[in-house]
Formats: structure tokens, sequence, C-alpha cells
């Protein structure tokens, strides 16, 4: 099968499967402020990763690219709605076009349609350094993501079996471009010891990709014949991930994202230490069902319900919103005790102004 062809049945599958919501954020809570001693009006959604500041702390997660003039499409209105906002938008992985010169326009129309914005980059750890600076010109991008897939290829058909020296290679192009480096997983969770390993190479930023969104398990599982059904079940929920990052004892940036949907699931997310948040799949069917302009009211809306909930704790800014006192519970309560983590630290801080 083409790689293009995969691209879209990825797109197909990804919305036909749906998403997990099994995240874990709902075994957070925040502690309701009386006396918030802030208003609507002083609310900003300011936010840095590495040394861009940018206006939001939502942004479009990588989707796709390499598909032909469908995902050429997707791209387009996707940039659209991040020029609208002055937010940060990811492209999909774009091995498919240094394999394919053809496919590049479905990757440069994201800066021909926003080319004044930030926008990221995507290869994943089989890249090698001249692959990174070829993507990075590509798009002129930002920063670079590296994404880690591993359940994604062992359950893929005619995917990777080997990924010996990944670190390595990653560690060749933090230090080979000088574009800023996230690496990303897929959808499986990040856990504390692979965050400090990335942060000892010089790795800029983490996304999270946590269990409970879109799940490349079951849509490579669609594609086969016998099924590798308990890869389908395999990962760190997004909740747990954050904070196994914000708890590896570094101070990388930290990037949420897996079943990422509500205003309330961004906000959690932030008070578990995310800079930004990513969305991907919940994006992508609005896009699908409800064209662009859906895709802009929905982001709007999101925007707009953050600052709701940041006025209810009493947190006028994203740093403030990352130290709200929280309560953890249940399955992720659990994994954190297990894991070593003291979740008291969240319930028993509090907002200095």
């Amino acid at each position: 099968m083409s790689r293009s062809k995969r691209k879209w049945e990825h797109i197909q599958h990804a919305i036909t499967t749906g998403q997990e919501r099994v995240t874990g954020l709902d075994d957070i809570v925040f502690i309701h402020q009386s006396l918030p001693d802030t208003g609507v009006s002083h609310i900003s959604l300011n936010t840095k990763i590495g040394e861009l500041s940018v206006s939001s702390p939502i942004f479009i997660n990588a989707m796709t690219g390499g598909g032909g003039e469908r995902t050429m499409r997707i791209n387009r209105d996707l940039a659209a709605a991040a020029k609208e906002f002055g937010m940060v938008m990811a492209v999909g992985s774009q091995m498919s076009a240094l394999k394919n010169a053809e496919e590049e326009k479905t990757y440069r129309i994201v800066r021909r349609e926003n080319p004044n914005g930030i926008i990221i980059g995507n290869l994943g750890s089989e890249a090698t350094v001249e692959h990174a600076k070829r993507a990075v010109d590509m798009i002129e991008a930002n920063m670079l993501q590296i994404h880690l897939n591993v359940i994604q290829e062992l359950t893929m058909p005619e995917g990777e079996r080997d990924f010996t020296d990944a670190l390595k290679r990653i560690e060749a192009i933090v230090n080979g471009i000088d574009c800023p480096i996230i690496v990303k997983e897929v959808g499986f969770g990040m856990n504390q010891t692979v965050v400090n390993k990335l942060a000892s190479i010089g790795v800029k930023a983490v996304d999270v990709g946590g269990y409970g969104g879109t799940n490349f398990a079951k849509i490579e599982n669609e594609r086969r014949q016998r099924l590798l059904s308990f890869f389908n079940d395999w990962g760190i929920p997004t909740a747990a991930a954050l904070a196994e990052a914000k708890n590896s004892g570094t101070s990388i940036d930290i990037i949420s994202s897996g079943g990422i949907q509500t205003s309330l699931d961004i906000a959690k997310s932030i008070a578990l230490g995310a800079n930004l948040v990513g969305i991907a799949g919940y994006f992508l069917k609005i896009l699908l069902d409800e064209g662009v302009e859906g895709l802009i009211d929905e982001i709007k809306l999101l925007q707009e319900e953050l600052s709701l909930i940041m006025t209810a704790i009493g947190a006028a800014t994203i740093p403030e919103l990352q130290t709200a006192p929280l309560v953890i519970s249940g399955k992720t309560h659990h994994w954190l005790q297990e894991r070593g983590i003291d979740t008291k630290q969240y319930s028993q801080r509090c907002i200095k102004k």
C-alpha cells in the first residue's frame, strides 16, 4: 500500500474509532474558590513554549499531510483556523514528503496560509539530521516535533520493528539543527524516566500524548487480519502522564495531548503542569463535519470557557493556573501513589498573587 493511501486510511479510521475519553482527567477536581479575587476581563491566555510566546495555550496538534489533495485541504483549513487565533499548529509526519516530493505541497500549504504563524514540523524517531533539516526548511518550522509511536508501529502490518538507538538519533538532531526540538508520544503516554532521558540530551519540550484519545493501536488493528487486541488498552492515561512529566525533576516544558476535548480538560491539563494543550482528533471531526467556520467557532468557545474557568479558580494567568489547588482521586491517584508521586502537593498548594 502506498504511504499516501495509508495516510488517508488513518484519517478515516481515526474518525470511525473515535476518542476513548479515558484520559484520567475525570479524576481531577479543582478546589472551589468563593473569593477568586479576579474577573473575566483580567484573564490572560498568553503562554510560552521554549522561547516562543503564544497567545493561547490551545494548539492544533499533528494530524496529517502526505495524503494527496484531501490532506492538503485539511491542512489548509487547519492553518486558517490557527491564523485566526494566533495559535500554534503542528503538521503530521513529513517523512512522506521527504520520500515523495509530490507530497511537499500538502505541508507547504500551512506556511502559505499562515505566513507569520508558529508552525511545528514533524518526523518520526527514525529520522536523520538531514531529514530534520529538510523538514524544517519545507515549512519554515519554528520548532520540530519528533514523534514516538512504538505501539502504533508494532501494530501496523507494515510497521517498524526495530527501535534501537532512537535516543541517539534524537540527540543528533538536537545537536545538528538550530530549531528547538519537541518529542511527542502518539497516544500511549510518557513516563518520568523517558522525560528525564529526553531532557538530558537537550530536548526543549515533551508532548506526553497520553492514552485516552485517538487510539492508534485500534486504528492499525482495523488494517490487520489477526488483531493485536492486547495493544488496544495499552498506555499511560493523559492525567497520569502529565504528573509523571511534571515530577521528572527537570525543567523541561510540558505539552498535554491525548483525548482533550473540552475547556475543562484544557484547564486541568494546565493545572497538572502543561504549558500548551494540543487537540487533534476532536478538531479534525469538527472540521470534516462543520467546515473551517465551525472549527473557528468551536475554538472561540473553548477560549471563552477557559477564561470563565480561570476566573472561578482565581487564576488570572496561565502560570497562576499551573499552581491552582486540586484533588486527585480514582485510578489516577492509585497510579501516582504506586509511582511514588505525592498527590498532596496538588491539594495543599495555593495561587500566589
